[in-house]
């Protein structure tokens, strides 16, 4: 069985923001139409769907760093703003975006707040057993596709071996066809 570490991670963020899209929770707000997801940005995205994608997106990263903030979350999807003729300057991302995403996704019940009071090293959120899944899910399903592509590749290429030992069998024929006039012009001799 595949795991989230064994496929492409961009596969796995666009496979579960598919599954995102089933969550009823989980919804964009009237104003992301209009909103930039960062200072550094110029321009709102382009794809319509990008709330889901930056929901599994955060996910991921949830998952991957443990408990995890809206500050450290920022950093990561902050980047280097355009100045003009200044130096670029990196610029964290957009909070309140990251901020109502884990909000939708801690409601969905995917991700839950822990204290410092419990075992945990630092406070934060983290991912829970039903993110696990959903995120498991969508892994599974890119390998089944990766395996079926991966076997219709292998066709092919079985296919040119044949070829190549048709190609062979030819020349092998030839060779033994000079040899037997050989042997004739010796015996003429």
């Amino acid at each position: 069985m595949a795991t989230i570490y064994d496929v492409d991670k961009t596969a796995l963020i666009l496979k579960a923001a598919d599954e995102l899209k089933r969550v009823s929770e989980i919804k964009a707000p009237a104003w992301a139409v209009y909103a930039k997801t960062g200072m550094h940005k110029e321009r709102p995205p382009t794809n319509p769907e990008w709330w889901f994608v930056r929901a599994a997106a955060i996910l991921v990263k949830v998952q991957k760093l443990g408990p995890v903030g809206v500050s450290k979350l920022r950093a990561k999807y902050g980047g280097s703003k355009n100045r003009g003729h200044k130096p670029d300057k990196f610029f964290k991302g957009s909070g309140s975006i990251i901020r109502k995403i884990l909000q939708q996704l801690e409601k969905a019940g995917l991700v839950q707040q822990i204290d410092k009071k419990s075992d945990a090293v630092k406070k934060g959120r983290i991912i829970t057993g039903k993110g696990m899944k959903l995120l498991n899910r969508a892994a599974v399903s890119i390998a089944g596709i990766g395996a079926q592509q991966k076997k219709e590749r292998k066709e092919p290429v079985e296919h040119k071996a044949e070829k190549h030992a048709e190609q062979k069998a030819p020349q092998e024929k030839h060779t033994e066809h000079k040899t037997d006039k050989h042997a004739e012009n010796k015996a003429a001799q």
